[in-house]
């Protein structure tokens, strides 16, 4: 795998985090009904981060959870004879019955791993609305899913890869579009 470009750095991805916070609090009118749940591993990251931005401008916390799903890419063995992500480990503490659920997630690329986090969470209870925060949408969409607050917007071809580096699992925070 080539890097063909960096897109985001670590001051682009700090303000990305800021825009989406103040944008999920803005839509959500406060954040009263709100609870973050990251999809491990570098979902998880920037949902702790989000929250963290989020409790400064609100000045209280916001609610928070994780879940654990195995990514359905071309270059992963699948975990389920049915070719579905799967749903290894939810860490949510709260009930999510009645609440709007912000989901979220590295990268969107073929909708496969938001719609298995989807379905953890419906597991769970019946929120009253599940929105999805992503830092990068790259398209190539599979299934009909759509962010509702994006960090930025890179068009890619099939043939390329994001790649999301945060400082928490590998020692920097980048956004770079790499060559298969």
């Amino acid at each position: 795998m080539t890097e063909k470009a960096n897109i985001l750095d670590e001051q682009a991805i700090g303000r990305a985090v800021t825009r989406i916070a103040h944008e999920i609090i803005e839509r959500n009118k406060g954040i009263d009904a709100c609870i973050l749940v990251g999809i491990k591993t570098r979902g998880a990251f920037l949902a702790k981060r989000l929250a963290e931005k989020i409790e400064l401008i609100e000045g209280k916390p916001i609610k928070a959870g994780e879940l654990d799903i195995t990514l359905y890419r071309d270059d992963l063995t699948l975990k389920h004879s049915n070719n579905e992500p799967l749903v290894q480990q939810v860490d949510i503490k709260h009930d999510v019955t009645d609440m709007k659920v912000i989901l979220v997630d590295d990268v969107l690329y073929t909708g496969r791993t938001v719609r298995a986090a989807m379905d953890a969470v419906m597991d769970l209870g019946r929120p009253a609305s599940i929105q999805l925060a992503v830092l990068v949408d790259r398209g190539h969409r599979e299934l009909p899913i759509r962010p509702d607050f994006v960090g930025k917007n890179i068009p890619t071809s099939s043939d390329e890869r994001v790649v999301v580096s945060v400082e928490e699992t590998d020692g920097k925070d980048s956004v770079s579009i790499h060559s298969k």
